[in-house]
């Protein structure tokens, strides 16, 4: 695992709202239960053929796989509610659940982002539930996840979720998910727009 530097003077409480996203832990559980260190390859991120990311909240642990092959950990930061699921605009929270890096950001404000594909139908169908959404907002969010798009981000139920740089001295983002800097360039060549992310709590 890598161990990311505390020496620097810790960072103060900022926005991450980008310029510009519960379910089912079955897939992680899977592959945690098939891993020991020995199996972990000492190899650049930049040869995945097939990425897709993990993100486990209570740990503070960001893990890059190459299919069902643990490649690499990274240390993070979360937002000032770190231990709930995400439920609305402002609360602070990272969202669970399954999403798709929606979008690649290399002018981001902590260095460079990925775009996570928040809030994702089964938030649709809670917000519209709890009339914190119209039709209208519902069915965008439903039809830009089946075309692998960027869903609203300016609903009620929030947005502007991001992997991004900026480091991980302590938990200071709105909900985005911050790492180091130099990790998240090594990050930002690996993944491609389309990679799954599912975030754990």
């Amino acid at each position: 695992m890598k161990r990311n530097s505390f020496e620097q003077r810790p960072l103060p409480l900022r926005r991450c709202n980008e310029e510009v996203t519960r379910r089912g832990d079955h897939f992680a559980t899977a592959l945690a239960a098939q891993l020991v260190p020995s199996q972990i390859r000492n190899m650049n991120i930049s040869d995945l053929k097939e990425p897709n990311i993990v993100i486990r909240k209570s740990e503070r642990v960001l893990e890059v796989y190459d299919g069902e092959r643990l490649v690499e950990t990274f240390s993070m930061s979360l937002g000032s509610s770190p231990e709930l699921d995400k439920e609305t605009e402002g609360d602070g929270r990272t969202p669970e659940g399954e999403f798709y890096v929606f979008v690649k950001n290399p002018k981001s404000r902590f260095h460079l982002s990925l775009g996570l594909s928040y809030p994702a139908p089964e938030d649709a169908e809670r917000g519209f539930a709890a009339e914190l959404i119209t039709r209208e907002e519902h069915d965008a969010i439903i039809k830009a996840a089946a075309d692998m798009a960027m869903p609203p981000q300016k609903t009620r139920l929030g947005g502007e979720i991001y992997i991004h740089g900026g480091g991980t001295a302590r938990d200071w983002t709105d909900g985005c998910v911050a790492i180091e800097d130099d990790e998240m360039s090594e990050l930002f060549t690996a993944i491609p727009v389309g990679t799954k992310v599912l975030i754990l709590k």
